[in-house]
């Protein structure tokens, strides 16, 4: 049984409620026959209750984009596990490389809300990549080696096997430049090799490790041809249901 394809939505910061139930309806009903792979949708917070109840019957999962590491307390502006969770979410993008780069996000922290999100039972996208900096000084095996150890600290074996972890080459991140097929592979091969040193072959084979970066109906299929692509967490492309369907039925292209 290989893995299954995991394509998710990122909307970032856009969607209004209205804007994001008139998104979502089309894209429940234009995907509802789908098979094989699994789909889920990442709005703002503001949106995440009323996409929770228009999703009620269909098979596209809730994810948050973000949360933080206690349940409740004094921490102005912050969302915790338990409101996601309550709001019908079942996956979470920890560690995205806005998170990073804007708010300063390190990764104890990632690893930090990894273990949160796992206390409540929901799944995380933990995201790790390279700037372009990075790329040019030949530093993105370090790089991502450094994110993947430091994102997973005592993360158990059970943990493991219901994260996905998403490669996004920051570099590519809403630029239009892509990472080839071939150096995304390369780079989805070196994150399973470090899994199965940190845990073992037969775990490191379960994870799925999804691409983002300008994913789009015309890249999709060539990236999901790789061996250790499973998937793709797309941005702007997620923002029109009919862009985001096109790529979630890549089978069919």
């Amino acid at each position: 049984m290989g893995r299954l394809p995991f394509i998710a939505g990122n909307w970032k910061m856009n969607k209004t409620v209205e804007e994001a139930i008139e998104l979502v309806r089309p894209l429940k009903s234009s995907i509802s026959d789908i098979k094989g792979v699994e789909v889920a949708v990442a709005p703002p917070f503001t949106a995440l209750y009323a996409v929770g109840q228009e999703l009620k019957g269909s098979s596209i999962r809730l994810a948050a984009q973000n949360l933080f590491w206690e349940e409740k307390g004094a921490f102005t502006g912050e969302v915790s596990s338990l409101m996601i969770k309550e709001v019908g979410c079942q996956y979470v993008i920890i560690g995205h490389s806005e998170r990073r780069q804007f708010f300063g996000e390190i990764d104890e922290a990632v690893n930090r809300k990894i273990k949160a999100a796992w206390r409540q039972g929901l799944k995380p996208i933990f995201c790790v990549g390279e700037t372009l900096r990075e790329r040019e000084d030949g530093k993105t095996f370090s790089i991502i080696e450094k994110q993947v150890e430091g994102g997973l600290k005592e993360i158990g074996e059970q943990v493991i096997k219901n994260i996905v972890i998403a490669y996004e080459p920051v570099w590519a991140i809403g630029t239009g430049k892509t990472a080839t097929p071939q150096q995304a592979e390369e780079v989805h091969r070196f994150i399973r090799e470090k899994l199965e040193r940190l845990y073992s072959r037969g775990i490191a084979e379960e994870v799925r490790i999804q691409y983002g970066g300008s994913v789009t109906p015309e890249n999709i299929q060539g990236l999901m041809d790789q061996g250790n692509i499973d998937g793709a967490l797309v941005g702007g492309a997620s923002l029109k249901s009919e862009t985001f369907s096109k790529i979630v039925r890549f089978k069919e292209m």
